[in-house]
């Protein structure tokens, strides 16, 4: 895996799974399963049936949860802890067999991608959620299913133009975060007020 697939695939499985883990975990297993995309080796576990059956189970629940305004937040609050952590490991296994100093570079790299795009996502929703008709909610789940699973093409098939894609979605989400900032609040609220957590005790 030369320098650049290696980049391409350590940010796209960090932005893919900032937005849609379980989809991402399904959809890398049934292409390795199918025999149209080889993964590498420390990420062929997603095509065993087992990991498949769960992934393919956790990504219909979120498909359905995602679709429902206000629970599509609580989720997106509950997976603060998962997407990141998820894209960070999942970066790192796609370069694990390259160089370990290179597999943990790619973990950071992927960990910090998958929360920019995790916080956007969350916040454009939170947002979003503030109107009361359900359409726009709709539209913007749909359109992530979608732009989710297409940049994790790109990004196995064609990695410059995925990082050129990347650069531009980064540029984009700086321009938007002072009006973001208010749907992000809205998911940190969440998190603290979940039973539990310190500021709820």
């Amino acid at each position: 895996m030369d320098a650049l697939t290696a980049i391409a695939t350590a940010t796209g499985l960090g932005w893919a799974s900032g937005v849609r883990l379980y989809a991402v975990l399904f959809f890398l297993g049934l292409l390795q399963h199918a025999g149209i995309y080889t993964l590498p080796p420390d990420l062929q576990v997603l095509a065993h049936p087992a990991v498949m059956a769960v992934s393919g189970l956790l990504f219909f629940i979120e498909f359905l949860a995602d679709k429902v305004p206000g629970v599509d937040s609580l989720w997106d609050a509950v997976h603060t802890f998962i997407r990141i952590p998820a894209g960070a490991v999942l970066a790192a296994a796609a370069v694990a067999s390259a160089d370990p100093g290179f597999a943990l570079a790619a973990g950071l790299l992927g960990g910090v991608v998958a929360a920019g795009t995790h916080f956007t996502k969350a916040g454009t929703r939170a947002l979003i959620n503030a109107s009361p008709e359900p359409f726009s909610n709709w539209t913007a789940s749909l359109g992530e299913d979608f732009l989710s699973l297409l940049g994790l093409f790109a990004a196995l098939k064609y990695p410059l133009l995925f990082l050129i894609l990347l650069g531009v979605f980064i540029g984009v989400a700086i321009y938007l975060l002072p009006k973001l900032w208010r749907g992000i609040k809205r998911v940190l609220t969440t998190i603290r007020r979940r039973p539990g957590s310190p500021a709820s005790e």
